[in-house]
Order: structure tokens, then sequence, then C-alpha cells
């Protein structure tokens, strides 16, 4: 990673990405984005910076994670199914990639308190993490019901020094979460930095968040073609904000003979009102600062998302991900929370890897999908996480299957 691949596939000036992206904030806040703009503007040329991270990135959060031919699961789908294992990495998901160079960030920036919002929990892990490293004061918002489904991650986060506010309007999750800590960033803006965890909100952040993830897709295109001489015929990833997802299309972004899948949360089902799909069944609107594609009804009112993933479980996604699906360059589709039970018990018993339920939806797909298409195709699959955080969920809806 150095400055020049730092300079791909910027948003336009104004923050977009086509049509959307965007800044829509208060007044407020304009400052402190513009700020922030121009600092990571500096280091993204400055490459003592990166040098900084890449370090960090060796030594403390275990990179480059490697990538793995899943041999029992090839053999069962009839394909060549490669496992890019971001569940290795430290604390156990991609998201301490972004909230370790969102610290350096604030840091550079005199920044000392520091706040993020987190659904499944591994957002706020990784910023505890990254903040007890590097000496900075942590408050992550969680909604009620995400706390009660993802407890582990919440001692997890207390023990590494973090505040976990409860954040207890609306539907109790993840976007609750994220109006709870742009409310407190309103107020503190001047000495507070917000790690946004995933690639949404207002510019410059799902392009910040997107460079930082891209070290999935760099050390994957790499070790994929050291491994096999090829590149993938598909990359696939879940989808809810779409943090790793935009991390590992990166790499292959302008390989068109490489598709680019991304599954999100059907829950229930697409016909029913209980889903995340929001790239399926949503429509352009504005949310947490950005247009995109969000779940909302005919008045533009945000609707309630559902999923069993508390990761996925969010009624928008990212500017960029809504742009490569206008422009079809990526393909979107959907899986269900059976689905997903599915994908996360098959990984377990054939691999003896135990997957988060966020992956486990494109796991789930696979089992259909890949009899669709011809069979020995080379399969990059990101497991972005590991099960651990879930094992009650799981446990409880498999038992009363």
């Amino acid at each position: 990673m150095n400055k020049e691949t730092k300079q791909k596939h910027k948003p336009s000036s104004n923050g977009r990405f086509g049509n959307f992206g965007g800044k829509f904030v208060p007044e407020t806040l304009m400052s402190s984005l513009k700020e922030i703009e121009i600092a990571f503007d500096e280091i993204s040329k400055d490459q003592s910076f990166w040098d900084e991270l890449i370090l960090l990135q060796k030594d403390f959060v275990g990179r480059p994670t490697p990538i793995y031919f899943a041999k029992n699961l090839s053999e069962k789908l009839n394909q060549n199914i490669w496992i890019k294992r971001e569940d290795l990495a430290h604390t156990g998901a991609h998201k301490i990639n972004n909230a370790l160079g969102q610290g350096l960030l604030a840091k550079k920036l005199g920044k000392k308190r520091i706040i993020a919002e987190t659904g499944a929990g591994q957002h706020g892990v990784a910023t505890a993490t990254a903040c007890a490293m590097l000496n900075l004061e942590c408050i992550v918002y969680m909604g009620e019901e995400d706390i009660k489904r993802q407890s582990p991650n919440v001692y997890r986060m207390e023990m590494l020094g973090a505040k976990v506010e409860s954040v207890k309007s609306g539907s109790r999750t993840l976007k609750d979460a994220v109006n709870e800590a742009i409310r407190d960033w309103v107020t503190n803006v001047e000495n507070t930095y917000y790690i946004i965890g995933s690639a949404v909100g207002p510019h410059p952040y799902p392009y910040i968040v997107r460079e930082f993830q891209s070290v999935i897709g760099l050390e994957s295109r790499s070790q994929i073609l050291e491994k096999t001489g090829n590149l993938p015929d598909y990359v696939v990833a879940c989808v809810g904000g779409g943090s790793n997802a935009i991390g590992i299309f990166s790499g292959f972004i302008n390989d068109s003979s490489v598709e680019l899948i991304g599954i999100e949360a059907s829950g229930e089902g697409i016909e029913t009102k209980k889903h995340a799909a929001t790239l399926t069944k949503g429509t352009p609107g504005i949310l947490h600062g950005s247009l995109s594609y969000v779940l909302q009804d005919e008045y533009g009112q945000i609707q309630e998302a559902h999923s069993i993933s508390a990761g996925l479980d969010y009624p928008g996604v990212g500017p960029e991900h809504s742009y490569l699906k206008d422009i079809e360059r990526a393909k979107y589709f959907s899986a269900t929370d059976e689905m997903a039970l599915d994908g996360f018990k098959l990984l377990s018993v054939e691999e003896g890897i135990i997957p988060a339920l966020e992956p486990a939806h494109a796991l789930g797909y696979l089992v259909d999908w890949t009899k669709e298409i011809p069979p020995n195709q080379n399969i990059l699959f990101l497991l972005s996480g590991r099960g651990d955080k879930d094992m009650e969920t799981v446990s409880k809806k498999i038992d009363s299957r």
C-alpha cells in the first residue's frame, strides 16, 4: 500500500460516486468534514503515514490474512472456493483495518475523544481496541436490541476500556446507534472524532473507509494470482453498509473478467417487510448524511430493517455500492435468515471454520447459486469475520427449527 494505490477511483470533488454520496448534514458539521477531508488528502500523499499503518497492520493486526482453498466445500459445490480469511485478523473481523487507520487520522487531527456506532459489535470492538493501543477515549453507541443479541462483544468493548452507550430509540438497532453518534458529534465536534464503521455517511467517510479496507482487495488479488496464476471468476461478499465488500471489490474493479457479487440480508423474505435488502428493494434517498439506496416508504420515511445478523440490519448502503449497482459493475442478490443459518452450519461442518452470521448470508446464497453457473469456477469468498459472537443466536434458532 502506498500513495499511488490511494489515487484510484476517487469520488468527484463534491464527494459523489455518480449520483450518489455527497454531504447532507447540519451546518455545524461541515467544517469538521472539510477538516477530515483535507487531513485525509494530506496523509494520502504522506508515505510515512502508510508506513506506520502497514507496520501496525503487520505486527498488531496480523496482516496479511491468508486466502485458503476450501477443499471440502469446493467438492460439495463442484466449484473452486477460495476464502479470504478476515476472521483471522486481530479482533476477529475486517473492521480493525478501518478503525486503526481512522484512529491514526484522529491523532493527526489532535482529537482525543473517539465515538463510534456498532451493530454486531465488531466495529465497536475494533474501535475500542485501536483506542486502547493509541491511548484515546472511546465511546461506542449500540442499539439496545443489538446489545442483547451480541452480548459477548459488549463485554469485550468494556474490557478494552470503552464506554458502551445503549440506544433505546427507534428500532434500537444499528440505524439508531448511528443517529445517536451523529447527535453526540454535533454537540462535541471540537474535541471529538467520529470513526464511522462502514462505507456510509457523508463525504469523505465512504471514501476513507473504502481506502482503509482496500488492503483486503490488494492482498486478495496478489494472493490468488500467486496461488492459481489467474484472477478469480467471481468475488463474493456480504453487504450491509458495505465496507468489507467494497474493500475486496476495490482490488478487482478494473478487471472486467471478474464478476463482483454482493449478498444482502433478505430476513424473512423480500416479499415481507422484515428484510434489509436495500439494493434489491430500496430506492434512492438520504440517510445519515448521504444519498444512496435506502429502505423508505412513499413519503420518504426510513423503514425499519430486519436481519438475523446485527451487522446487516441496516436500511441503507454505501454510495459506491449504489453506483456500482447502477452502472452494472457489481450485481447484488439477497439471502434469508434461514439461508444464513444454513451457510453458518455448512462452513462449520465442512471446513472447521465458524463464520459470523454476516458472511454466512453469502455462504447460504452460494449453495443454490453455484448450481446455476458452470462448474469449476474460481470463486473468491470474503469471510469478513468469525462467529463466536453469534453462537447464542444461532443455537437458539437451530434448536427451534
